[in-house]
């Protein structure tokens, strides 16, 4: 019962002063919202980066050229030549893991059709890399092995290079003629459109030709290639592939065991796991960021306690003589701290599950609201109220009943 009495106390206390209580809060308000907006936003990349990762195939393997710590000092994938056409033949041959493998080689081209022309990216591969990637084709056909070995002039095309050659994506290229860094190409199929990756990437925007077609008439060497893509038999399988791969190419290129090796070998799983890290960690940055405006709105907090507890020391002094213990004063002063950041952490939920929506419907940014997210900050302002609080309850509770009756 005495502490409905001092709710209602904290309640009469706080609405005399509502534009003040309210502006009090408003750094609660705020400090919540964005912990919780930035949480979410957050998350949902992480777990959009993870499904994009993820729809390449769990049991995809990447051979890259150049060792990611040779020597100690990290070099690029791309950072010397080393990975060659017979390192690929080899793979298909003695690696009994590996249930599909595709050369790649790459490099912007300038496509011309007509008088309309665009700048992207061509990919030379064997048949094996549709299958890898899981790529269909929505218009025509795909090559095949005839044309990669004879380096037939016939490429595949995505939604984007049609849009921008023939002004409709809805347009059926196949059978068109177009130049390729002057070379005619021939246009026998269409990708089915994929969209976007999570980095903004736009996966249309791309030609794939046969290998030997990209290597001999548009790369400067016929013996290297840019990587190589691998799809294991299994998921369970991939780590043992990942070994059977490297303990090959170790033989091939004549590497001692106690050497370094001049290739990288990567699986979509520790691609996951790296992008996951650095999702998180910026995730922790921003709520860290978010939560400096908790620490503000308890500063503010403490700040109006303190001017509240000054305004009403002839109350306090009254109360006291009338019996009241500082226990009582202590509580009382406490509860309508509480009071300030339970309300303004309802608020700031509300308020941060809102913009979370409206980022997500408006901004087309994946967002994923947590219950987690909402507890941590709910707790979180609920402690700024009691921390903040203390003091100013404290210093009320210490008031000598004489001296506070005495106070104008």
């Amino acid at each position: 019962m005495r502490i409905l009495n001092l709710l209602k106390v904290a309640y009469r206390s706080l609405n005399r002063n509502k534009l003040r209580s309210f502006l009090t809060m408003l750094g609660i308000i705020i400090g919540v919202a964005s912990v919780i907006a930035m949480l979410a936003i957050g998350e949902g990349s992480n777990q959009n980066i993870k499904a994009s990762v993820a729809s390449l195939g769990t049991n995809t393997i990447m051979v890259y050229p150049g060792n990611s710590a040779m020597g100690g000092v990290s070099q690029g994938a791309a950072s010397n030549k080393t990975i060659k056409v017979e390192d690929v033949n080899a793979i298909k041959v003695n690696c009994d893991l590996i249930k599909f493998v595709s050369p790649v080689d790459q490099k912007r081209v300038q496509v011309i059709f007509g008088s309309q022309n665009w700048n992207t990216m061509i990919l030379g591969v064997t048949n094996d890399y549709l299958s890898i990637r899981s790529l269909t084709i929505s218009k025509g056909n795909t090559f095949t092995t005839a044309d990669d070995q004879v380096a037939a002039k016939v490429c595949l095309i995505g939604i984007t290079v049609v849009f921008n050659l023939f002004g409709d994506e809805n347009f059926n290229p196949v059978g068109e003629i177009i130049r390729i860094n002057s070379i005619p190409v021939k246009i026998i199929g269409v990708l089915t459109k994929m969209g976007q990756n999570t980095f903004g990437q736009d996966q249309d925007d791309i030609i794939i030709a046969p290998f030997s077609t990209v290597q001999r008439r548009m790369m400067s060497s016929s013996i290297y290639v840019n990587s190589i893509l691998a799809s294991g038999k299994s998921e369970a399988q991939v780590v043992d592939a990942v070994d059977e791969i490297t303990n090959l190419l170790r033989n091939k290129h004549k590497i001692a065991p106690s050497d370094d090796v001049d290739f990288t070998v990567r699986t979509q799983s520790e691609i996951s796991n790296i992008f996951g890290a650095i999702s998180k960690v910026m995730t922790i940055l921003l709520a860290c960021i978010a939560s400096i405006s908790l620490l503000v709105g308890g500063i503010g907090i403490m700040n109006i306690m303190l001017v509240s507890v000054t305004e009403r020391t002839r109350e306090i002094g009254i109360r006291m003589a009338i019996g009241a213990k500082g226990r009582d004063v202590l509580t009382q002063f406490m509860i309508e701290s509480i009071v300030l950041s339970f309300v303004g952490g309802l608020i700031g939920i509300i308020l941060g599950v809102t913009v979370s929506e409206l980022v997500a419907k408006f901004g087309g940014w994946p967002v994923v609201i947590s219950l987690t997210s909402i507890l941590m900050s709910f707790i979180f302002s609920a402690a700024i109220g009691l921390f903040f609080g203390w003091y100013p309850a404290r210093k009320a509770a210490a008031l000598n009943p004489i001296d506070a009756l005495r106070y104008e």
